[in-house]
């Protein structure tokens, strides 16, 4: 049985990699992602995915038109989390590299029962989400 992927990879602009990327690598490291492309690796971005997967795919890049990247207002990229405690320690050690809190860990019952998620806005302002639920990860 093939697993079909809704999303390919989600894309942020970054005004500085140089701090976004250790940002990212730790705190995606605990969502159980790696980065598999080295620093400003060009046209393609810096890429993390999971170890036994090609596909979904998370992306830093400068933006193509040379413009500033900056943050839209309502956009937000959620990450699975392979459990709620997993959730907790993104959220946790994306405020340790100078996330904002706009969310502590815990159970959102308004989203579904066994929602648990955690937010925060990374160093450039981008909202986060980390998502524990059941099957969010099958």
């Amino acid at each position: 049985m093939s697993r079909h992927e809704e999303l390919t990879h989600v894309q942020l602009g970054v005004r500085d990699m140089a701090r976004m990327q250790p940002f990212y690598d730790a705190v995606l490291a605990e969502l159980g992602l790696v980065r598999v492309t080295e620093a400003e690796s060009g046209e393609a971005g810096v890429i993390w995915q999971r170890a036994d997967r090609r596909w979904p795919q998370f992306v830093l890049r400068a933006p193509l038109n040379g413009l500033p990247a900056t943050c839209a207002n309502g956009s937000q990229v959620s990450f699975a989390a392979p459990s709620p405690d997993a959730a907790a320690a993104a959220w946790s050690v994306a405020l340790t590299l100078g996330a904002i809190n706009e969310g502590e860990p815990g159970i959102r019952p308004q989203y579904a029962p066994d929602f648990y998620g955690a937010y925060c806005r990374d160093p450039e302002g981008n909202k986060l989400c980390f998502v524990y639920a059941e099957r969010v990860n099958d």
